[in-house]
Protein backbone atom coordinates (compact mmCIF):
# COMPACT_ATOMS: atom_id res chain seq x y z
CA UNK A 1 0.00 0.00 0.00
CA UNK A 2 1.43 3.53 -0.77
CA UNK A 3 1.83 5.92 1.92
CA UNK A 4 0.82 9.55 0.63
CA UNK A 5 3.26 12.26 1.78
CA UNK A 6 2.58 15.97 1.65
CA UNK A 7 5.12 18.15 -0.18
CA UNK A 8 7.11 20.91 1.75
CA UNK A 9 5.47 24.34 2.40
CA UNK A 10 7.48 26.99 3.65
CA UNK A 11 6.96 30.60 2.70
CA UNK A 12 10.70 30.72 1.69
CA UNK A 13 10.81 31.54 -2.02
CA UNK A 14 14.23 30.71 -2.45
CA UNK A 15 17.55 30.68 0.02
CA UNK A 16 17.59 32.30 2.88
CA UNK A 17 18.43 35.57 2.76
CA UNK A 18 20.67 34.51 6.19
CA UNK A 19 22.55 31.95 4.67
CA UNK A 20 25.54 33.89 3.84
CA UNK A 21 26.28 35.07 7.16
CA UNK A 22 25.26 32.26 8.97
CA UNK A 23 27.77 29.81 7.29
CA UNK A 24 30.89 32.91 7.46
CA UNK A 25 30.02 32.70 11.04
CA UNK A 26 30.43 28.97 11.41
CA UNK A 27 33.79 29.06 9.34
CA UNK A 28 35.15 31.89 11.67
CA UNK A 29 33.81 30.87 15.11
CA UNK A 30 35.17 28.67 17.74
CA UNK A 31 33.28 25.72 18.77
CA UNK A 32 33.24 25.98 22.63
CA UNK A 33 30.96 22.56 23.02
CA UNK A 34 33.02 19.16 23.78
CA UNK A 35 31.33 16.09 22.67
CA UNK A 36 28.98 13.93 24.51
CA UNK A 37 30.58 11.36 26.79
CA UNK A 38 28.23 8.23 24.95
CA UNK A 39 28.92 9.24 21.37
CA UNK A 40 32.42 9.85 22.27
CA UNK A 41 32.89 6.54 23.49
CA UNK A 42 30.36 5.15 20.01
CA UNK A 43 33.03 7.19 18.19
CA UNK A 44 35.91 5.86 19.48
CA UNK A 45 34.12 1.49 18.86
CA UNK A 46 33.71 2.68 15.20
CA UNK A 47 37.31 3.47 14.60
CA UNK A 48 38.08 0.23 15.86
CA UNK A 49 36.33 -1.22 13.23
CA UNK A 50 37.21 0.83 10.43
CA UNK A 51 41.05 0.52 11.78
CA UNK A 52 40.16 -3.39 11.13
CA UNK A 53 38.35 -3.01 7.94
CA UNK A 54 41.24 -1.26 6.38
CA UNK A 55 38.98 0.47 3.39
CA UNK A 56 37.99 3.54 2.32
CA UNK A 57 35.19 5.28 4.32
CA UNK A 58 31.68 5.67 3.23
CA UNK A 59 29.63 8.42 5.85
CA UNK A 60 26.09 7.79 5.80
CA UNK A 61 24.83 10.34 7.70
CA UNK A 62 21.71 10.56 9.53
CA UNK A 63 20.95 6.69 7.91
CA UNK A 64 17.65 6.19 10.11
CA UNK A 65 16.94 2.66 10.07
CA UNK A 66 20.36 1.17 8.13
CA UNK A 67 18.23 0.66 4.78
CA UNK A 68 20.91 3.51 3.29
CA UNK A 69 23.58 1.89 4.83
CA UNK A 70 22.96 -1.46 3.84
CA UNK A 71 22.46 -0.60 0.00
CA UNK A 72 25.55 1.41 0.45
CA UNK A 73 27.99 -1.68 1.64
CA UNK A 74 26.02 -4.26 -1.21
CA UNK A 75 27.06 -1.48 -3.89
CA UNK A 76 30.49 -0.55 -2.46
CA UNK A 77 31.81 -4.12 -0.91
CA UNK A 78 35.40 -2.57 -1.84
CA UNK A 79 34.67 -0.05 1.51
CA UNK A 80 33.91 0.34 4.57
CA UNK A 81 30.23 1.60 5.14
CA UNK A 82 29.18 3.11 8.78
CA UNK A 83 26.08 4.81 9.24
CA UNK A 84 25.16 7.20 12.30
CA UNK A 85 22.05 7.93 13.26
CA UNK A 86 20.72 9.01 16.85
CA UNK A 87 18.08 7.10 17.57
CA UNK A 88 17.86 3.70 19.13
CA UNK A 89 14.46 2.63 18.00
CA UNK A 90 15.60 3.23 14.48
CA UNK A 91 18.30 1.11 14.58
CA UNK A 92 16.61 -1.26 16.43
CA UNK A 93 14.60 -2.47 13.18
CA UNK A 94 15.63 -5.21 12.20
CA UNK A 95 16.37 -5.84 8.50
CA UNK A 96 18.88 -8.74 8.74
CA UNK A 97 22.07 -8.94 9.15
CA UNK A 98 24.24 -6.47 7.65
CA UNK A 99 27.40 -6.64 5.39
CA UNK A 100 30.31 -7.33 6.47
CA UNK A 101 31.76 -3.66 5.49
CA UNK A 102 28.98 -2.00 7.06
CA UNK A 103 28.25 -0.45 10.87
CA UNK A 104 25.65 1.11 12.94
CA UNK A 105 26.72 3.19 15.05
CA UNK A 106 24.17 5.38 17.91
CA UNK A 107 25.41 8.36 18.32
CA UNK A 108 24.74 12.58 18.16
CA UNK A 109 25.39 13.14 14.30
CA UNK A 110 26.76 16.86 15.11
CA UNK A 111 29.57 15.39 17.45
CA UNK A 112 30.12 12.23 15.32
CA UNK A 113 31.38 14.41 12.61
CA UNK A 114 33.52 17.28 14.80
CA UNK A 115 35.31 14.12 16.30
CA UNK A 116 35.64 12.43 12.22
CA UNK A 117 37.07 15.70 11.55
CA UNK A 118 39.46 15.71 14.80
CA UNK A 119 40.65 11.67 14.45
CA UNK A 120 41.87 13.29 10.28
CA UNK A 121 38.82 10.88 8.41
CA UNK A 122 38.40 11.30 4.98
CA UNK A 123 35.63 9.63 3.83
CA UNK A 124 35.29 8.46 -0.30
CA UNK A 125 31.80 9.54 -0.18
CA UNK A 126 29.76 11.25 2.11
CA UNK A 127 25.92 11.10 2.48
CA UNK A 128 23.15 12.84 3.39
CA UNK A 129 19.79 11.34 2.53
CA UNK A 130 16.06 13.39 3.10
CA UNK A 131 17.51 15.43 6.56
CA UNK A 132 14.48 17.25 7.80
CA UNK A 133 14.11 20.12 6.25
CA UNK A 134 13.13 22.71 8.59
CA UNK A 135 11.00 24.75 6.39
CA UNK A 136 10.09 27.62 8.82
CA UNK A 137 12.24 30.95 7.51
CA UNK A 138 12.77 31.07 11.27
CA UNK A 139 14.43 27.49 11.89
CA UNK A 140 17.44 28.31 9.65
CA UNK A 141 19.98 27.74 12.22
CA UNK A 142 18.56 23.84 12.75
CA UNK A 143 19.28 22.74 9.13
CA UNK A 144 22.98 21.12 8.33
CA UNK A 145 23.95 24.86 6.52
CA UNK A 146 22.60 26.58 8.74
CA UNK A 147 23.94 24.82 11.66
CA UNK A 148 27.45 25.63 13.65
CA UNK A 149 28.75 21.70 12.12
CA UNK A 150 28.27 22.74 8.38
CA UNK A 151 31.82 23.67 7.63
CA UNK A 152 33.36 20.56 9.73
CA UNK A 153 30.96 18.57 7.41
CA UNK A 154 32.69 20.39 4.36
CA UNK A 155 36.46 19.45 5.69
CA UNK A 156 35.72 15.97 6.22
CA UNK A 157 35.78 16.26 2.30
CA UNK A 158 35.21 13.26 0.04
CA UNK A 159 32.50 13.28 -2.64
CA UNK A 160 29.38 14.89 -1.12
CA UNK A 161 26.04 13.82 -1.67
CA UNK A 162 22.65 14.84 -0.47
CA UNK A 163 19.21 14.57 -1.28
CA UNK A 164 15.81 16.20 0.11
CA UNK A 165 12.46 16.82 -1.07
CA UNK A 166 12.55 20.29 -1.23
CA UNK A 167 14.50 22.35 -3.90
CA UNK A 168 15.09 25.14 -2.04
CA UNK A 169 16.69 23.36 0.69
CA UNK A 170 19.26 21.46 -1.91
CA UNK A 171 19.83 24.93 -2.96
CA UNK A 172 20.84 26.93 0.52
CA UNK A 173 23.28 23.74 0.97
CA UNK A 174 24.85 24.42 -2.53
CA UNK A 175 25.17 28.09 -1.57
CA UNK A 176 26.57 27.35 1.24
CA UNK A 177 29.36 24.57 -0.15
CA UNK A 178 29.96 27.79 -2.65
CA UNK A 179 30.42 30.46 -0.20
CA UNK A 180 33.08 28.32 2.29
CA UNK A 181 34.97 26.47 -0.70
CA UNK A 182 34.30 28.15 -4.14
CA UNK A 183 32.58 24.63 -5.70
CA UNK A 184 29.53 24.79 -7.62
CA UNK A 185 28.64 21.22 -7.97
CA UNK A 186 25.77 20.22 -9.31
CA UNK A 187 21.87 19.90 -8.57
CA UNK A 188 19.50 17.90 -10.69
CA UNK A 189 16.13 16.23 -9.99
CA UNK A 190 16.33 12.36 -10.29
CA UNK A 191 14.04 9.67 -10.68
CA UNK A 192 15.33 6.89 -7.67
CA UNK A 193 16.90 3.53 -8.81
CA UNK A 194 15.34 0.43 -7.53
CA UNK A 195 15.36 -0.41 -4.55
CA UNK A 196 15.03 2.77 -2.75
CA UNK A 197 17.87 3.31 -0.97
CA UNK A 198 15.32 4.87 2.38
CA UNK A 199 12.04 4.58 3.22
CA UNK A 200 11.64 8.85 2.83
CA UNK A 201 13.02 8.43 -0.51
CA UNK A 202 10.16 5.50 -1.15
CA UNK A 203 7.19 7.58 0.63
CA UNK A 204 8.22 10.73 -1.48
CA UNK A 205 8.21 9.36 -4.82
CA UNK A 206 5.61 6.90 -4.66
CA UNK A 207 3.87 10.71 -3.07
CA UNK A 208 4.62 11.89 -6.62
CA UNK A 209 7.06 14.42 -5.25
CA UNK A 210 9.78 15.81 -6.83
CA UNK A 211 13.19 14.07 -5.75
CA UNK A 212 16.55 16.83 -5.51
CA UNK A 213 19.82 15.31 -5.69
CA UNK A 214 23.16 17.70 -5.19
CA UNK A 215 26.26 16.30 -5.32
CA UNK A 216 30.05 17.92 -5.25
CA UNK A 217 33.76 16.56 -4.99
CA UNK A 218 35.61 17.61 -1.92
CA UNK A 219 38.38 15.00 -2.69
CA UNK A 220 41.04 17.72 -3.43
CA UNK A 221 39.46 21.06 -2.21
CA UNK A 222 37.98 20.27 1.47
CA UNK A 223 37.65 23.09 3.28
CA UNK A 224 40.42 24.50 5.71
CA UNK A 225 39.50 24.81 9.65
CA UNK A 226 41.33 26.01 12.25
CA UNK A 227 41.50 23.19 14.59
CA UNK A 228 39.74 24.91 17.23
CA UNK A 229 36.79 23.77 15.01
CA UNK A 230 37.35 19.79 16.21
CA UNK A 231 36.85 18.50 19.98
Amino acid sequence: MQVSSRAVISSQQGPHQDLVRRVQRARDSEWQRPPANHTRTAFDAAAEWLAVQSRPLILDAGCGVGLSTRWLAERHPDHAVIGVDRSEQRLSRDHGVLPGNALLVRADLVDFWRLALAAEWRPARHYLLYPNPYPKSTQLKKRWHGHPVFPAILALGGALELRANWAIYVQEFALGVKTLCGLDGEIAAFEPEMPFMTPFEQKYCESGQTLWRYRVDLTTTPLRLNRTHAP
